[in-house]
């Protein structure tokens, strides 16, 4: 049975951690390191970033015309769709998610899930404007006129 006081360790400290050896791996793991670590607002998020808002323009104008075709929107309310303001307020506040839970992927040093949030966000949103797009007009086809 060993006892903590018997090893220098108390309670009241935290453990510190074995000291890795210096040598050529260190070096490689610190390159590695610093290549992975960057600056929140870079080229690349900023890109993801215009990208998402983007696709959530290319979903609010969307649902307006899959709407004006007489289409029931299924994930929102119809009522809210219609009133274009709270719309475009839902749209906006999509976007300001996503970049917030990038921001969250970043913090905690997770910058790959920092660049695929946005990408699936992208992706999924472009999806879904297609299909409303691609959905036929639920009226019914005007008669002809001779």
């Amino acid at each position: 049975m060993t006892f903590g006081w018997a090893l220098g360790v108390y309670a009241q400290e935290t453990p510190s951690a074995p000291q890795a050896k210096q040598g050529a791996s260190d070096s490689a793991a610190t390159e590695t390191f610093k290549a992975t670590k960057h600056p929140f607002w870079d080229g690349t998020n900023a890109w993801l970033f215009a990208g998402v808002g983007v696709s959530r323009t290319l979903d609010y104008f969307s649902t307006l015309n899959m709407r004006a075709r007489g289409r029931q929107e299924i994930l929102l309310s119809n009522d809210i769709v219609d009133n274009h303001a709270a719309f475009a307020a839902i749209e906006a506040a999509g976007t300001g998610v996503s970049i917030g839970a990038s921001y969250l992927f970043h913090r905690t040093g997770h910058h790959k899930l920092e660049r695929w949030t946005s990408t699936t966000h992208i992706s999924v949103t472009t999806m879904g404007s297609v299909r409303n797009y691609c959905l036929k007009t639920a009226h019914a086809a005007p008669p002809a006129t001779p």
